[in-house]
């Protein structure tokens, strides 16, 4: 009995121990090391709003982004392309406050907010390891874009950034320029049924039709023959899309991406069936034949490989999804706001239809046509810098490293507002709030004082590889609805910019469409 005794003591002093060492590390990693972390900020002179324990600031967003949007619904409408307030108004609020370099928290995570020029040129040209992506956003975002890439596998990195490389972009793009056009055909015949049937003008809600057009161009391009189950999966990561703003927010907090609340179980579910998906579509591949598409250049670099079959389904699994968001998504909002504000603009309308009928004269659009649009690449390029569809750029500092004269402790984020860099008028000019495509004439050097702060797809190492591939998509699309249609707003636009992940249009865009 006195052993057993002794046994219960032992277990139960275990058990204390255990408990109190959890604790302990719990209130370290919460509470004292976001603390440090403020604190060596702060002697560097970097301000920040007052935040609570826990949650941070995530009160203060959730209040500023509610009176925002309270306003905007009871105000009269007006079409401003101020995006960054109506979008990120507690930023405006906080720059007011604390200057452009500041600091606030989401959760127990720490994030610094830089817009100074010289700065960001050290970060866009910087390739340290110790510069990645936000632990706090893998967390949230992973389901809908994978944990990347198998990084402990050096062969399929390495196969990885060739497939997606600039030069196997371009040389693709042209043997898909057919592919793109075709699909473009189809939303024309769609649009030309319904302006007939109402009777010579129609009031179309085109967000839908761009990415129908988008989703069918990736599945085709990606998929091939099985280009069906293609769409299953756009499908379904757009419903993954729509869950991704409040897991950014809700999942800083500690534990929360554990919980069976509904947010998780809804992405857990989604993501499970993309993953069946696309590994069912992998196996019928492996079973029949071969065919030229991204998916067989995934498979291939996975073949090449010797790691165990978990690693190479999550690489292709990953890689698929990671397309499909590059491809998919940002495509299709760039050319819904590229419409919405040609009818806004018609000057511009008619200029960019003068272009194109000139260069296609009669024709279908090919490759080499791409490259004379020079007019629609300035107004696409003014497009994105007013409306980029990833208007936040985010680092984590993976070790303490120095930026200009500011010490960024580990654990640190750095937040990159592209689009309030992109309405700078320290960068851009007085004009920097108008929508004025010449300022693109001489290309991006020549439009802004600080080119490298134009990122719209991204920068440095981390730039979008598929942007070659979005650029053509975007032209053949455009051209072709520009060479048939004219546009002009409609009644029931409500212009309201919305943060969804990417930049999107809350209610949608409503065109009046008729034929030229």
């Amino acid at each position: 009995m006195e052993m057993q005794s002794v046994l219960v003591k032992v277990w139960v002093t275990s058990l204390l121990l255990g408990f109190f060492t959890i604790i302990i590390r719990l209130f370290d990693a919460l509470i004292l090391k976001p603390g440090r972390i403020r604190s060596r900020l702060q002697k560097q002179g970097i301000q920040s709003p007052p935040s609570s324990i826990l949650l941070g600031n995530l009160r203060d967003v959730k209040k500023t982004r509610f009176k925002a949007s309270k306003s905007l619904e009871e105000g009269e409408q007006v079409i401003t392309h101020n995006c960054s307030s109506l979008v990120f108004p507690y930023f405006d609020k906080w720059r007011e406050q604390y200057g452009s370099t500041f600091m606030f928290s989401l959760g127990n995570a720490q994030i610094l907010h830089i817009s100074n020029p010289d700065l960001l040129k050290e970060i866009s040209i910087s390739t340290s390891l110790d510069l990645g992506r936000p632990s706090y956003q893998q967390k949230a975002i992973g389901p809908l874009v994978g944990q990347g890439i198998v990084a402990s596998n050096g062969a399929l990195w390495a196969y990885q950034r060739r497939i997606l490389a600039p030069e196997f972009y371009m040389e693709r793009v042209k043997g898909m320029v057919k592919l793109m056009v075709e699909s473009s055909i189809e939303i024309v015949n769609l649009w030309n049924s319904k302006i007939d049937s109402e009777g010579g003008v129609a009031d179309i809600k085109i967000d839908d039709y761009m990415r129908s057009f988008s989703g069918d161009v990736i599945s085709r391009a990606c998929f091939g023959s099985n280009y069906s189950k293609g769409e299953e999966i756009f499908l379904k990561i757009r419903a993954l899309i729509d869950y991704m703003p409040a897991r950014v927010l809700y999942l800083s907090i500690p534990g929360m991406r554990y919980l069976p609340i509904k947010i998780n179980r809804e992405t857990w579910r989604l993501e499970k069936e993309i993953r069946t998906i696309i590994l069912k579509v992998v196996k019928e591949r492996k079973e029949g034949t071969s065919e030229r598409d991204l998916l067989q250049m995934i498979l291939e670099g996975a073949k090449s490989s010797d790691s165990g079959q978990d690693a190479t389904n999550r690489f292709i699994v990953d890689n698929c999804k990671n397309i499909y968001l590059a491809g998919y998504e940002t495509s299709a909002v760039t050319a819904t706001w590229t419409l919405m504000l040609l009818a806004l603009y018609p000057e511009w309308q008619e200029k960019v239809r003068e272009e194109i009928l000139d260069i296609y004269r009669g024709e279908l659009p090919n490759a080499d046509m791409l490259l004379k649009m020079k007019t629609l690449t300035m107004v696409i390029n003014e497009v994105l810098r007013l409306y980029p569809p990833v208007p936040l750029m985010t680092r984590e500092a993976l070790e303490d490293i120095k930026l200009g004269n500011i010490n960024v402790p580990k654990g640190v984020n750095l937040w990159i507002l592209i689009v309030t860099l992109h309405k700078d008028p320290n960068v851009w000019g007085p004009d920097a709030d108008k929508f004025n495509p010449e300022r693109f004439a001489n290309g991006v050097t020549g439009a802004c004082k600080y080119p490298h702060v134009y990122m719209p797809f991204g920068t440095g190492s981390h730039i979008c590889l598929g942007q070659y591939f979005a650029m053509a998509e975007l032209k053949i699309l455009l051209s072709l609805l520009l060479s048939n249609f004219s546009f002009s707003l409609s009644p029931r636009y409500r212009h309201s910019p919305a943060m969804n992940l990417i930049m999107e249009p809350q209610y949608g865009v409503d065109l009046l469409v008729r034929k030229l």
